[in-house]
């Protein structure tokens, strides 16, 4: 399996709870290193357009919402299959369906505040870490 690279969101929920340094943790104990990471809050401008792809669902104006309630953690992560074991690390969306060793099983409450976030594909990937990050913050 090839190394890749993926993107990460430590969401509002979970860095307000204190969780933050713990997800980091699991993170780094499952394998990932960490190639950038910073601590942010999101303005409304910004969460409407790394969320632009739900923009005509009706949950849009709540996750924007929540995700400027709050500082984030973003990340850029990096493992073989990153992008896939990130998202088995998170777990299921619904985090009332997460098992317990899952970022959100441990750390969600529900759909909507899930504790996490990662990219979906390679495309997708690319997007949400150059949204994020600058040429000069990747290691």
């Amino acid at each position: 399996m090839a190394v890749e690279q993926t993107f990460a969101i430590i969401k509002p929920d979970a860095v307000g709870a204190g969780n933050a340094g713990n997800i980091i943790q699991m993170i780094e104990d499952n394998g990932f290193n960490i190639v950038c990471m910073k601590k942010t809050r999101l303005t409304t401008a910004q969460a409407q357009g790394f969320y632009h792809v739900h923009s005509e669902r009706p949950f849009f104006g709540e996750l924007v919402e929540f995700m400027t309630s709050g500082p984030c953690v973003v990340l850029m992560l990096e493992a073989e299959g990153a992008i896939s074991k990130w998202r088995d690390l998170m777990g299921p969306t619904d985090a009332t369906k997460a098992g317990p060793d899952t970022v959100r099983g441990r750390y969600g409450t529900d759909i909507g505040r899930n504790a996490s976030h990662g990219s979906d594909a390679p495309e997708t990937a690319a997007f949400e870490t150059q949204y994020f990050f600058n040429c000069f913050e990747r290691l």
